[in-house]
């Protein structure tokens, strides 16, 4: 089993750009599909972006496209989300989280991350 801890959250204006890391322990972080999903006051956990063992194949959710990047570094334990063009409705929790295949379902990840707040402001 994974433990993942999310760091690289903050404070923007719209427009900025913030890279979120994700930190895993245990040695089967590169067998895991990987996702970053997001949850903003008084609305459900949705998903951002998936990536498969491998990081040849992502899923991003329609609103990001464009916009944010998710890779992993499978010799480092991290996977990370680089978000370009902040607007303020991507203001939010934002949560990795590791399962055993890749879907975009929240259902489908066993392991979650504490979280880290990104707030954009206008």
């Amino acid at each position: 089993q994974v433990q993942l801890v999310e760091s690289g959250g903050g404070l923007v204006q719209a427009g900025a750009s913030l890279r979120l890391s994700c930190a895993a322990s245990g040695r089967t972080f590169s067998s895991y599909a990987m996702g970053w999903f997001r949850q903003a006051p008084g609305k459900e956990r949705e998903v951002v972006a998936v990536l498969d063992w491998s990081g040849d194949n992502t899923y991003y959710t329609d609103s990001v496209k464009g916009r944010f990047t998710i890779s992993r570094d499978n010799a480092k334990n991290t996977v990370y989300l680089q978000m370009n063009t902040l607007q303020p409705e991507d203001t939010a929790v934002y949560y990795c989280a590791a399962g055993p295949y890749t879907t975009h379902d929240v259902s489908g990840y066993h392991t979650w991350g504490q979280g880290t707040q990104v707030t954009v402001s206008s």
